[in-house]
């Protein structure tokens, strides 16, 4: 059994209430790891150990000094990536293939801040008042809280804590209590590399007692969220408490819309990994899809066999394609709302259940649904499983009134041939994210967040930084007159 404990102040230490929750296997539904839960008095050490970090030793620090610390962070997720790949897959039951490589790649987010540190400048004001000389300056909102999730830890802990770095914040990182280990591994890469104590700081626990206290905390300058919608409600009132500002970066239910025109293996491929890669575990999965008339049959006749074909097993196997859901919660959820929507009329054409010749493990067949409009259950509702509901249209104003006709508005995707086409329905379409001609692609350079119900604010990019920072004013006085009587008017 692994034992992991909370990061605070460059030390791992475990909870003051010495409680601890064991993490799940998905794969053999075993325990494997213990971990240390965070509660008040923890959250409490996490947060005076950043604010003091913030007005301390990390104040003074240049921007040079801070992008050399952020790509030693890089350096050291390319030089782990198969441990955090493994301890990941280990504790979420993603792919191994998937979480090495994205470890690996997840180094170039930290590189691009690196690079950003010392490119963040103000601005000298056309003041309309004489013998005033009146400047600008970005400095740092202080003490962050990032929320991160159970899914995809690296890329999620990437983009709010390398430019809250860059910009000279300190950091509390609040990892899902499912599967925290990878994070905690990952302190312990941050534990090398000499960052003055406090500047990052790791914690997990559970909503009442770790994440309420952390995301109202008085000393919190401001709160970066990945989740769900429910957990959203509660954070935003919880920053009440402390009028911080908040990022949030929720669900979807994305649609992807498929014309006669497009090149049909390339949309298979696109769809297929939209919706079926990370076992449809991903925010931005691709699980409403419209199909053109003209194309309907054809197309669902290659997207079934392709699912029907996709090899379901323990995800560190190479030949592995799919592996399980990360908790038996998924899996009844999915399983009550597939029953419901067949119930209301859907007709199911593969998958719908648990593989059988697996016996252990929280596994489920990749799923695809006709659905006669897209207010049946599967359609309409988010299920962050491998569950693909498909639907017909006609044309292209259809389609754009059928796509935004949801309370989601995170990614959408567009597979056609014809650019008119791709840029309309590119430009109508009500969603933060849209891949034409491919499909669930990340980057540093790129923005990442949503419209409607799947949050507010941007994560990656470069004016991401705004966010992590508060705009200073100065003025300065040039004259060697006296300040004028301040009871004229002048």
């Amino acid at each position: 059994m692994e034992i992991y404990q909370n990061y605070i102040y460059g030390e791992f230490r475990d909870s003051h209430s010495k409680k601890t929750f064991r993490s799940i296997n998905p794969s053999t539904e075993l325990p494997w790891a213990e971990i240390a839960e965070a509660q008040e008095k923890d959250v409490n050490d996490a947060v005076n150990a950043a604010h003091e970090a913030f007005h301390g030793e990390w104040s003074k620090f240049l921007p040079q000094q801070r992008s050399n610390f952020l790509r030693a962070i890089g350096d050291q997720l390319k030089e782990n990536a198969e441990l955090l790949g493994t301890i990941e897959t280990r504790d979420t039951g993603k792919m191994y293939k998937e979480t090495k490589f994205q470890a690996n790649y997840i180094a170039e987010f930290y590189y691009y801040y690196a690079g950003l540190v010392d490119k963040i400048e103000g601005s000298t004001l056309p003041i309309d008042k004489q013998d005033m000389q009146v400047f600008t300056t970005r400095v740092p909102v202080g003490v962050v809280a990032a929320i991160i999730p159970w899914n995809s830890q690296m890329f999620l802990t990437a983009v709010k804590l390398a430019p809250a770095l860059a910009m000279g914040n300190t950091v509390i990182i609040k990892a899902s209590e499912i599967a925290p280990a990878p994070l905690f591994e990952f302190a312990k890469l941050i534990d090398k590399i000499n960052l003055p104590k406090g500047v990052i700081n790791i914690i997990t626990g559970f909503a009442d007692k770790c994440g309420k206290i952390l995301t109202s905390h008085p000393k919190i300058n401001r709160i970066a969220f990945t989740g769900g919608m429910h957990t959203a409600k509660h954070i935003v009132r919880n920053s009440a408490e402390n009028l911080s500002h908040v990022t949030l970066e929720l669900g979807g239910k994305s649609p992807v819309a498929v014309f006669d025109d497009a090149r049909i293996d390339n949309a298979i491929n696109g769809v297929t990994a939209s919706i079926f890669g990370a076992s449809g575990q991903s925010c931005i999965a691709g699980s409403r899809l419209y199909l053109q008339e003209g194309i309907y049959s054809e197309f669902l006749d290659k997207i079934s066999s392709k699912a029907k074909n996709i090899k379901i097993g323990p995800p560190m196997n190479e030949d592995t394609q799919m592996g399980p859901l990360a908790t038996p919660n998924q899996l009844k959820n999915i399983q009550e709302i597939i029953d419901q929507t067949i119930q209301q009329g859907g007709k199911l054409v593969t998958g719908g259940e648990k593989p059988k010749e697996i016996n252990q493990g929280w596994y489920y067949k990749p799923t695809i649904i006709e659905c006669d409009h897209h207010n049946l259950p599967a359609a309409e509702k988010e299920l962050f499983g491998p569950v693909l509901s498909v639907m017909k249209f006609s044309d292209e104003e259809e389609v754009i009134k059928l796509m935004n006709d949801n309370s989601y508005g995170l990614a959408a995707g567009i597979f056609t041939e014809n650019n008119g086409i791709a840029l309309r329905v590119s430009k109508a379409v009500r969603a933060g994210i849209v891949f034409v001609n491919t499909y669930r692609l990340i980057s540093p350079i790129a923005p990442f967040g949503g419209f409607k119900n799947s949050g507010f604010g941007r994560e990656s990019g470069m004016e991401v930084i705004k966010d992590y920072s508060n705009v200073k004013t100065t003025w300065i006085n040039t004259s060697n007159e006296p300040i004028g009587d301040p009871f004229v008017i002048r």
